[in-house]
């Protein structure tokens, strides 16, 4: 009877907000103010209002670090919009805390245990000892990667379109591709062409994969390089899965998309530029969002596995959205423990926990749900092809910002629904659905158990 009282007590007191609700919460607030500002006539060119939707679906595609877009960035936002907009894609891409704690370092103002576990939440650390000195390298790193891919850049930017306007495009595109944002400039070359105009440029297209390789593969690997240096063997389990699950998925994706598209979209060009467009192919749906060839044209296949790379996405406490790489391999090795019959799931010789497995399962599906109803909606409100609503939904869910040319035909009622979409890809599905929910306790007495059949 003592047990069933204090769990009664238990379930009747009033928890405050939850790291999860408060991330959960900033990004809607972020967004707000990004969508206020966008509509303001400053922020576009013909000088009038824009939209509540159509400002709301760009500030949420910012903010979520995404990259779909209803109008070409470089011919609707003026300076002013398009500031409005990297200041998004930054804030968003690191998370807002991160820079909430950049201003408290600034100010010499002590960080207290709630704003470390907000840390920890956000960065996806593992432990919350060394979160502020984690984060004090995540911002050295951010301001050295994109420092040094926006020099790289300008020399390509510069002698094009000058000397300030090149600089701007050179900052503003590297910030975007560490972000994985997928907001370009190139409208002035031509609206909607992304890096389409510099397939044959191994300048540019080297610099943006490694921005955005960079940029995905989350912070805490950049911590254990940092430290070990190239001392694998020392590197932790998580470190290990990331690495070797990214570098199957981009040179497999790579050899992938080089097969499916040698003799289609990839025909006409050299060896050379065959092999950067494969490698850019299978980089960029990591949620990067550009493109160096046209999207709409790729063959079914290259579609479809284009699809499953942005499903996949990057990795934990990263700019990259998606199931993320860890998730992935963890279903995979559980799936073959399984088929094994062995006891308990390993990977590189280390055993997994229990939470992570159910973790995992719980991503996927939450994931595949989303961009199952997304799939349904459109095909039934906007007459789209399986295939063109598929690739739509899980590039949003993914924070892709790849598209096959249909964003800008979506209705109202579709752009709220991607944006809701994007929005969960960023804060996560998972952790969108704890913010509505508080961790119950155990209770003392639970439900009969009873076996069914699976499978």
């Amino acid at each position: 009877m003592e047990d069933l009282h204090k769990y009664a007590q238990k379930k009747k007191r009033k928890r405050a907000m939850t790291q999860t609700q408060i991330i959960a919460l900033g990004f809607f607030v972020m967004i707000t103010i990004g969508t206020l500002l966008l509509m303001l006539p400053i922020s576009s060119k013909d000088g009038t209002w824009t939209s509540l939707t159509d400002a709301l679906f760009t500030a949420t595609s910012a903010s979520c670090v995404t990259g779909l877009v209803v109008f070409d960035t470089y011919s609707h936002w003026t300076l002013f919009g398009q500031i409005v907009l990297i200041l998004l894609i930054q804030i968003g891409g690191l998370g807002f805390m991160t820079i909430a704690t950049l201003f408290s370092l600034l100010l010499r103002r002590k960080i207290g245990l709630k704003e470390r576990e907000l840390m920890q939440e956000s960065v996806s650390t593992l432990h919350i000892g060394g979160v502020v000195k984690l984060t004090k390298k995540i911002l050295l790193g951010t301001l050295i990667f994109e420092g040094t891919g926006a020099v790289f850049l300008a020399f390509r930017f510069i002698p094009m379109f000058g000397f300030f306007e090149g600089l701007y495009n050179a900052i503003f595109h590297s910030i975007s591709a560490f972000c994985n944002a997928g907001f370009d400039l190139m409208g002035q070359l031509e609206q909607y062409s992304s890096f389409c105009q510099f397939s044959k440029d191994p300048l540019v297209n080297l610099v943006l994969m490694s921005l955005i390789i960079i940029g995905g593969i989350g912070y805490l690997i950049w911590d254990d390089i940092s430290i070990y240096r190239l001392n694998v063997r020392k590197y932790c389990l998580h470190t290990k899965i990331v690495l070797s699950v990214t570098a199957i998925l981009i040179f497999g994706g790579a050899f992938l998309f080089y097969i499916f598209e040698n003799n289609r979209l990839f025909a006409n060009m050299g060896f050379g530029e065959k092999i950067l467009a494969s490698l850019f192919s299978a980089v960029t749906p990591r949620t990067a969002g550009f493109n160096t060839v046209d999207t709409g044209l790729l063959s079914e296949s290259s579609k479809i596995l284009t699809m499953l790379l942005m499903f996949i996405g990057g990795s934990p406490g990263s700019t990259a959205g998606g199931i993320k790489t860890t998730t992935l391999l963890v279903l995979l090795a559980f799936a073959v423990t399984e088929m094994k019959h062995e006891n308990g799931c390993n990977i590189f010789g280390r055993r997994l926990e229990e939470e992570a497995i159910r973790r995992a399962n719980a991503i996927v599906m939450i994931n595949f749900s989303f961009v199952f109803i997304t799939v349904l909606v459109l095909c039934h409100l906007e007459n789209f092809n399986v295939s063109d609503a598929a690739f739509e939904a899980f590039s949003a869910m993914g924070t892709a910002g790849m598209t096959t040319g249909v964003t800008r035909d979506l209705s109202k009622i579709s752009r709220v629904l991607i944006s809701f979409l994007m929005y969960c890809g960023r804060v996560g599905s998972l952790s969108f659905a704890l913010a509505f929910t508080t961790r119950k306790p155990v209770p003392p007495v639970q439900q009969p158990q009873e076996r069914i059949t699976v499978g």
